[in-house]
């Protein structure tokens, strides 16, 4: 089982993903400098957790294209 993301996380991410999808690849590392470039002042632990949920929600959106 996952850890639950809050709705903070989700709502981050999901806005951040709306406007820079095409920056964000399946990569765990990219990512962090992607969230890193577009969300300044963010704690490192809150930058992860973006990233890596952006990572998640990047490898749903090419499955389900596919």
């Amino acid at each position: 089982m996952g850890r639950i993301k809050t709705k903070l996380i989700k709502a981050k991410t999901s806005e951040m993903f709306e406007i820079h999808s095409e920056a964000f690849s399946t990569e765990f590392g990219p990512n962090k400098d992607v969230v890193n470039k577009f969300q300044r002042g963010a704690s490192k632990k809150l930058r992860n957790i973006i990233a890596g949920y952006a990572t998640r929600m990047k490898k749903q959106a090419i499955k389900n294209a596919v």
